[in-house]
């Protein structure tokens, strides 16, 4: 039996969206008002997905889960600038989308390899994506 655990955790950080390749016109209509240096807060839901342990009745046990969240998620990436102030984005763009993978790349390493992970990152209420790690 495959059952989904979800748990919601939410942080803020500030990012800017924009190509150092590009003049500040193109990256004005690609990345319209995410171009500027606002803050944008983001909330995410991660599904861990795999099989009801026979012992525990648990798929995950989401105390364990919370604990993975705030040590990798929250302590990372909270009240940061994402540009400025972590490695994972020095030279990455924080789209929504980049955030995702490297989200599932962070928690991915903490989780049972036989768990399937998917990263649900909410930008908005209405924007979101979702990233399970394969290609």
């Amino acid at each position: 039996m495959k059952v989904t655990i979800s748990r919601k955790v939410h942080f803020n950080s500030a990012h800017r969206l924009h190509n150092p390749a590009w003049n500040a016109v193109k990256n004005e209509e690609v990345f319209g008002k995410c171009n500027n240096p606002n803050y944008h807060g983001h909330n995410y839901v991660l599904k861990v997905k795999g099989d009801i342990d026979e012992e525990t009745g648990y798929v995950m046990d989401t105390k364990v889960l919370n604990n993975i969240l705030d040590r990798e998620i929250v302590e990372r990436f909270d009240h940061t600038n994402l540009n400025l102030d972590t490695e994972e984005f020095r030279d990455l763009n924080p789209t929504v989308e980049n955030m995702a993978v490297v989200i599932h790349e962070l928690i991915s390493k903490q989780i049972d390899k036989n768990k399937e992970l998917t990263i649900i990152l909410h930008e908005t209420e209405r924007n979101y994506v979702e990233y399970d790690g394969k290609i």
